[in-house]
């Protein structure tokens, strides 16, 4: 039986626990915690260093996750992620989920599922979920169920696909490599497979039926109602929609669109048609009817000035105030187009005029609180707020630069697949993307910000620095020790067992390249030493470093969904933990039953 821990390895032990616990109980904020717990350890190795180390190499240690490739990964993947978005590059991937999950919500969510395993089973995990991300997160703003009740799901089911192949996950590979340094015959790539694929079946049900019931609604439509905007659509000569009437259309209207005023009356050439809507349905209708909701000389404006200025365009609510001029007024007397460069394409009153359905839009009187939805650059509606007295609401949505997206999903797709054949590491493909996106415009430099998350980006460093502490300071050799001692009593299954939960426990407390690192050779070590075959510990070892659904610093695609999620560490834990069981569960009985132990 090994003796007590060094001091270092029970301090490193000791604050691993504590922030765990300090993420857990949420009364501090995550980036509070992960600062301390990096100053903690900095301070800690600088004062009393470690033998092997002095204590500046110590303080690099503290610091070690600012500089990680692990980081660098993340911050280019969002960045990538983010061009996807503004360029409009994932419209057609969002437009076919969009159709499953209007035709049921439930089959959407299946088929979402399956894609997210299937596409991870040969693609490592983290560019296919930089993949799907972007589009749950629209699929949210059209309307289909909240992201925050969708990327948790959607996590996992990439985890668990990129658990079943050998080039699943670069974890995977790093166990399956030391396995054969130590001297294991080699495991094939499809090997493990059909053990994750039937512990999927018990898996997917709880992802899909039960896990979005004990998450969170943190979407804008829960805290805020859907605002409806009067407008106006406009014809042009070509249109399709010549000849026809609103009656027509009407099994063509998209959620949330109507038609205002007659439903008889005929469509011609150069119409200008009343129109209500959210925004959401405004934007769709304007996509099926090919119309416009703003004259035609006032977006080319807008368009050629943001070019000009290398601006990004945007859409905005904005509520109008007793202070403002524009009480009394109609938007063609304010001349806030010419005045301001921008262009008010709706209108929500909050009194509503008789004659709403019969006028245009432009035509009603403005009131205090009506809420105008207006496009143009921030500058200029900055300008347009202070100037008129406007309050600026939530929801503020950038307009895509569509020319850009077909270059935007080269640069990701050439990412992923140079990273998934192994041309390069996933870090180089990744920057080298990031870099790509910002050189061709797709991302401008001075928007970055808007990709990156403070909060994730310390996250990660402060995991980085725990699993090199506990790996420096002996804590994972001393916890390996004292778990050998214990498991020559158990029968082969319960070794099994407990080798899974061991390197569960230490993938979701650090990180699983440090469990697979700490947790192989132990394996091979005790199944050499009690006689047991090697490869299903070693599966255990594979196994346990992909179970980390439970904590966001366990993987680093849990951290990427963090904040477009709005997830806080007790999310993590309330669904994390009981799919962590459940999954143990099934593949220790699979790996029991397929190895005959």
């Amino acid at each position: 039986m090994p003796g007590l821990p060094s001091y270092h390895a029970a301090a490193a032990m000791a604050l691993t626990i504590a922030m765990f616990v300090a993420f857990a109980r949420g009364r501090i904020k995550t980036e509070i915690v992960s600062l301390v717990t990096i100053a903690i350890i900095a301070l800690g190795l600088y004062f009393w260093p470690l033998d092997s180390i002095d204590r500046n190499a110590g303080l690099a240690v503290a610091f070690s996750g600012f500089g990680h490739p692990a980081l660098i990964t993340i911050c280019a993947l969002m960045i990538m992620g983010r061009g996807l978005v503004v360029t409009g590059a994932l419209e057609p991937a969002t437009l076919f989920l969009d159709r499953v999950w209007k035709f049921n919500p439930q089959v959407g969510m299946l088929v979402s599922l399956m894609l997210a395993m299937g596409l991870s089973m040969m693609v490592n995990d983290t560019p296919v979920l930089v993949l799907l991300l972007p589009v749950f997160v629209q699929l949210a703003e059209r309307g289909a169920m909240p992201a925050s009740k969708t990327l948790i799901p959607l996590n996992a089911a990439v985890l668990i696909g990129g658990m079943a192949t050998t080039i699943g996950t670069s974890t995977n590979l790093l166990v399956v490599s030391i396995a054969e340094d130590l001297g294991m015959p080699p495991l094939r790539v499809f090997d493990f497979t059909p053990i994750v694929l039937l512990a999927a079946l018990v898996a997917i049900p709880y992802l899909w039926l039960v896990m979005p019931r004990l998450l969170p609604d943190n979407g804008l439509t829960a805290m805020r109602t859907k605002r409806r905007f009067s407008a106006t659509l406009r014809i042009d000569e070509d249109n399709e929609l010549i000849g026809m009437t609103p009656n027509d259309l009407a099994d063509r209207l998209p959620e949330g669109f109507a038609f205002e005023g007659p439903q008889d009356r005929q469509i011609t050439a150069s119409s200008r048609i009343p129109v209500s809507g959210t925004h959401r349905a405004l934007e769709e209708a304007m996509r099926i009817f090919k119309g416009r909701v703003a004259p035609a000389w006032v977006v080319e404006r807008i368009r050629a000035a943001a070019r000009r200025q290398k601006l990004d365009v945007i859409v905005v609510e904005m509520a109008i105030t007793a202070e403002s001029r524009l009480v009394g007024l109609t938007i063609p007397s304010s001349g806030v187009a010419g005045q301001f460069g921008v262009a008010v394409l709706g209108i929500h009153q909050q009194t509503k005029s008789d004659d709403r359905g019969r006028h245009e839009y432009s035509e009603l009187t403005l009131k205090v609180g009506d809420v105008l939805l207006v496009m143009g650059s921030l500058a200029e509606i900055e300008e347009f707020a202070e100037t008129d007295r406007l309050l600026l609401l939530e929801g503020a949505k950038e307009v895509p630069r569509r020319s850009k997206a077909v270059l935007a999903a080269a640069i990701m797709l050439g990412a992923v697949l140079s990273a998934s054949i192994g041309l390069w590491p996933i870090a180089v493909s990744a920057l080298g993307g990031a870099i790509a996106m910002f050189v061709t415009g797709c991302v401008k430099f001075d928007r970055v910000g808007r990709a990156l998350s403070a909060n994730v980006i310390v996250l990660v460093a402060a995991s980085i620095a725990i699993g090199r502490i506990i790996l420096e300071s002996g804590a994972a050799e001393w916890l390996g020790l004292v778990m050998s001692a214990g498991l020559q009593y158990l029968p082969a299954a319960g070794v099994l067992v407990a080798i899974m939960l061991f390197v569960t426990l230490l993938t979701n407390f650090a990180s699983n390249a440090a469990a697979a690192t700490v947790g192989t050779p132990i394996a091979f070590n005790i199944a050499n030493t009690l006689g047991l075959p090697q490869e299903p510990l070693i599966l255990a070892v594979l196994f346990g470093c992909n179970l980390c659904y439970a904590t966001p610093i366990a993987y680093q695609t849990n951290m990427l969904i963090m904040e477009e999620g709005g997830y806080d560490f007790a999310d993590y834990l309330r669904t994390g933990v009981p799919l962590v069981l459940l999954m143990a569960t099934t593949l220790s009985i699979l790996l029991v039953i397929f190895y005959g132990m």
